[in-house]
């Protein structure tokens, strides 16, 4: 004899959760990691090939990122600060998963200020390296 099938709890969908910053900073984390690695990697590949092609390729790839004779190139600077300040969120944001991992942190109120510290970590840790870029 067939029976009923049960019917069975639905899990609960996006729209049911209310959005705070513990899931923001989770969604950054993604963002930042996959950022890097589609725009930090083929850099990364350029810069080897550069190095490897001899002076005047390493030239051409020097020149998007420094100030070449008086002239800033603007592209290159976005590129290289907003992967910088991808690296560092994604640093801490990593490290606040890892403190979750402890089991530690869960907390409401410490878990809403463990996520919005990451971006503002982040925004300082940049500035304080690019700084320290322009002063070298």
């Amino acid at each position: 004899m067939a029976s009923r099938p049960q019917a069975r709890p639905l899990s609960p969908h996006l729209t049911i959760w209310k959005w705070g910053p513990h899931m923001a900073a989770s969604i950054a984390h993604r963002v930042t990691g996959v950022g890097m690695a589609l725009v930090g990697v083929p850099l990364f590949v350029w810069w080897l090939a550069s190095v490897a092609g001899g002076a005047e390729a390493y030239g051409t790839f020097r020149d998007v990122f420094t100030v070449a004779s008086g002239k800033l190139n603007i592209v290159g600077w976005v590129v290289g600060i907003g992967l910088t300040f991808a690296f560092f969120e994604h640093m801490a944001t990593g490290v606040r998963h890892l403190v979750l991992d402890t089991g530690a942190g869960y907390e409401l109120k410490r878990n809403k200020i463990g996520a919005l510290a990451c971006p503002v970590i982040a925004l300082v840790l940049t500035a304080a390296f690019w700084l320290w870029m322009g002063l070298r």
